[in-house]
């Protein structure tokens, strides 16, 4: 029988209650508790992120304060900026590409609820990868749902709500997200 982590990490319907992700949780919130607090410089914060995340590339800067799920599915490309308060809640993938630079209060979101009643009262939860191309920018508080890919050197607008993939190159701005002509 698989475990609720492997169902998470696979994407099917699971419960967080279950002791190994409870665990899991408690270590990325001692590891929040010490990046958010530290004062030092960008490349001092470096090995920190090494500590928790999948894969930091070189380069990479995140803003304290900084917030997630698990940290092991976020894998951030060479010189990643993520501004001020960000949110990745990674129960499944989270990949960004290289040079993508991410303003401040967004939030990428994996974590899904299943949409039948029943299985929501028995804090059943699944999640869908997010893929962040190259050179994206993503504008100050964007949302960014479950299962959307961004595709290389697209833009998001400040405050939009990505709810469908954005094809790489293109402008999307709103709530929902619309692709500008």
């Amino acid at each position: 029988m698989r475990s609720e982590k492997d169902k998470m990490l696979a994407g099917a319907l699971y419960r967080a209650d279950c002791p190994e992700l409870v665990a899991d949780h408690r270590r990325i919130c001692a590891w929040m508790e010490r990046f958010n607090a530290t004062t030092a410089t960008p490349e001092q914060r470096l090995p920190l992120l090494g500590e928790a995340l999948g894969h930091v590339g070189q380069g990479v800067v995140i803003r304290p304060p900084f917030h997630c799920d698990y940290g092991y599915n976020i894998s951030l490309g060479d010189g990643v900026f993520l501004n001020f308060g960000c949110v990745i809640l990674d129960v499944v993938a989270v990949t960004i590409g290289e040079g993508t630079q991410i303003g401040p209060g967004v939030q990428i979101l994996t974590a899904d609820h299943p949409r039948d009643p029943e299985q929501r009262r028995q804090m059943l939860e699944f999640g869908r990868p997010v893929r962040i191309g190259r050179n994206v920018w993503i504008g100050g508080g964007a949302i960014i749902l479950p299962g959307v890919t961004i595709g290389d050197d697209a833009i998001i607008g400040a405050g939009s709500v990505v709810t469908r993939d954005v094809p790489a190159g293109r402008i999307a701005v709103g709530n929902p997200a619309r692709l500008r002509p």
